[in-house]
C-alpha cells in the first residue's frame, strides 16, 4: 500500500472560549478540518504531490476519515497576547524530487513575521538539499531572490494565522497544510 500523499492544501483559523480545547476545536473549524482525525507528521512535501486550492481540498475531505497534516498550533489565555502559527512550504522544480514545509508557531510575533519565517525555514531546507549555500543572516527578501534565481526551487508560499489573546478567553491559531492520498480521493 502506498501511503505516499499525491495531493496538499493549506488552511487556517483562529478559536476563542473559555476552555482551550473548545477554543482549538473552534480554530479547527474555521480551517474546515474540525471533522476530520488528525495525524501530525514530520515536513516533507512527497515528490509529484500536487498544491491544490483549499476549496478544492475542503471539497475531496471525508468527516471522520483519517488525514495526515502538518500543523503548527498557538495557544494563549492572556489579554493582549499575539500569537501566530505558519507553516510554510517550498516545493523544488524538478517534481521527481521532495519539497519540505515547515512549522512555525509562538507569542509575540506578527502574522508577517511567522509568515516570512515559515516560508524562510521551508526554503532553507529544500535548498541545502539541493547544494544551494545561503547566508542564514541575510534578509527573507534577499534569500527568496536567489532560491528563485537557483532554477531548482520552482516557488515557496506560506499559510499563516495571527491573534491576539482576549480577556478570560482562550484564544488559539492554527495553520495546517492538509495532505490527502489517492485513496481519500
Amino acid at each position: 500500500m502506498n501511503m505516499a500523499p499525491t495531493q496538499i492544501f493549506l488552511t487556517k483559523g483562529v478559536g476563542r472560549h473559555k476552555h482551550r480545547l473548545q477554543s482549538f476545536e473552534s480554530a479547527l473549524r474555521m480551517a474546515g478540518v474540525a471533522q476530520q482525525n488528525l495525524v501530525q507528521v514530520s515536513s516533507i512535501l512527497p515528490p509529484r504531490c500536487k498544491v491544490i486550492s483549499r476549496e478544492k481540498g475542503l471539497e475531496k475531505i471525508v468527516p471522520g476519515e483519517i488525514y495526515y497534516c502538518v500543523m503548527a498550533r498557538s495557544d494563549t489565555d492572556e489579554h493582549g497576547r499575539m500569537i501566530a502559527s505558519s507553516v510554510g512550504i517550498a516545493v523544488p522544480k524538478d517534481h521527481d524530487k521532495w519539497g519540505y514545509l515547515s512549522e512555525v508557531h509562538g507569542c509575540g510575533m506578527s502574522q508577517r513575521d511567522a509568515a516570512d519565517m515559515a516560508e524562510d525555514l521551508a526554503a532553507e531546507m529544500l535548498g541545502t538539499t539541493l547544494g544551494i549555500e545561503v547566508d542564514p543572516n541575510q534578509a527573507w527578501s534577499e534569500k527568496e531572490q536567489l532560491y528563485k534565481t537557483s532554477g531548482l526551487i520552482i516557488r515557496t508560499s506560506n499559510i499563516t494565522q495571527a491573534a491576539r489573546g482576549q480577556k478570560d478567553l482562550w484564544t488559539t491559531s492554527v495553520a495546517i497544510a492538509m495532505f490527502i492520498m489517492d485513496s481519500q480521493q
